[in-house]
């Protein structure tokens, strides 16, 4: 296979490249170097300026449906269009707040910009464009995602110094209505994925009956749920477990950071596989690395070596189920359901997200990193066993389409 890319995929790539850095930049990520910055001024406590990301996740849940019919409706660009619109609304609201109310209201807006335009509609929007190659096509862009806070943390920080909070959040609804609106509407390819008699568009990678799609859908959404629950809720306490198991402050800061580095280098994998990958196989792997990271944490006494083995594995494996948590729906339906299925599934992944990190940091100062790692060795146990359900009905279905013998 030809290791070139299209010349559209790489115009795809280029323009949600753009608007997701800066969709993920100027929202989720922008709390971390904000969050502490906006808390005095609006009198707010800082738990309760960081509940934001919990409305946003969970305002983008509820809004996981809504988004998958819209997406089939009307397709991906006019998605991402109405996201801009939203986002650049709920900035302005942000800038603007002076206390809890509209506040509250501004990170609701920012929800909804989230269920309309980041990660389902971006990679329906691939899959609606880069056709067989859309496998390969998400990887490659999952790797300028992965680095939205690394760009947007030190762009924010200067704009904060230089021009205060208020008109740094009005920057960045000017990035959002000045330049992701005009990309989405103008700069995407026209989508390839809909044959004139849509008979590409409905062909399933795997010849699942309609009670055979359900349960695969409902094995993906149990399964990547709970491994993003898991990541979720390690992310945000990972030094304090590495501190508890045995780290000094500036090693366990050395490895918090080495993970986010590892985690984006396994998405080469399935970038280098391209549309060879296999998702399942690759959530499997990425599941099966993490569960022996946690057990190895929990049988082995605690040493450096131990904490870096534990880094590379759990970073790894992390890695590699974030691609395949967005590969797992194309891997299963058609693309003409790509989409739909997608923000069905980010209802209880988003929901997990807003709920792990309170879960996790009540275990950890209650009950300790030994407790917090034995849970997440259970719950990757049951995340492993659920894609291992997923491959056997794959491999039977696959099985019983096979034409008799004559």
């Amino acid at each position: 296979m030809s290791r070139s890319i299209p010349l559209r995929s790489v115009q795809t790539i280029a323009v949600l490249a753009v608007t997701q850095l800066i969709g993920w930049g100027t929202t989720f990520d922008m709390l971390g170097v904000m969050g502490r910055v906006i808390a005095p001024d609006l009198g707010l406590p800082n738990e309760v300026v960081f509940g934001g990301l919990s409305i946003m996740m969970v305002v983008s849940a509820l809004a996981g449906p809504t988004t998958g019919r819209l997406l089939a409706r009307h397709g991906a660009a006019r998605v991402l269009a109405a996201s801009s619109i939203i986002f650049t609304i709920g900035l302005v609201l942000l800038s603007a707040a002076q206390g809890i109310v509209l506040y509250g209201l501004a990170w609701i807006a920012i929800g909804a910009g989230g269920a309309f335009g980041l990660s389902a509609p971006a990679y329906t929007a691939v899959v609606e464009r880069a056709g067989p190659d859309s496998k390969r096509v998400i990887a490659i862009l999952m790797l300028f995602t992965g680095l939205s806070s690394a760009i947007f943390w030190p762009i924010l920080s200067q704009l904060n110094a230089t021009v205060g909070w208020r008109m740094t959040f009005l920057i960045c609804a000017a990035l959002q209505f000045f330049v992701c609106l005009p990309l989405h509407v103008f700069a995407l390819p026209k989508p390839i994925a809909f044959a004139a008699d849509g008979s590409a568009a409905q062909e399933t990678p795997v010849p699942l009956s309609p009670a055979g799609q359900r349960k695969a859908f409902l094995l993906i959404a149990a399964a990547t749920t709970i491994s993003t629950f898991v990541t979720f809720g390690v992310s945000p306490s990972l030094l304090e477990i590495l501190r508890q198991s045995g780290a000094s402050p500036a090693l366990a800061l050395q490895l918090g950071s080495a993970r986010g580095v590892i985690g984006i280098s396994a998405r080469f994998l399935d970038m280098l596989l391209g549309r060879r990958g296999n998702p399942i196989l690759s959530a499997a792997m990425g599941v099966s690395l993490m569960v022996s990271s946690f057990l190895m944490m929990l049988l082995i006494p605690p040493s450096t070596p131990l904490l870096v083995a534990f880094i590379l594995l759990y970073g790894f494996g992390s890695g590699v189920m974030s691609v395949a948590r967005a590969l797992l729906p194309l891997a299963l339906f058609s693309p003409r359901e790509f989409g739909l299925q997608s923000a069905r599934l980010s209802l209880p992944q988003n929901l997990a997200n807003a709920i792990a990190p309170v879960v996790f940091t009540a275990i950890l100062d209650r009950a300790g990193a030994g407790t917090a790692i034995a849970t997440c060795a259970a719950l990757a146990v049951v995340s492993l066993g659920f894609v291992l359900m997923l491959a056997a009905q794959v491999k039977v279905a696959t099985r019983e389409a096979l034409p008799s013998p004559p």
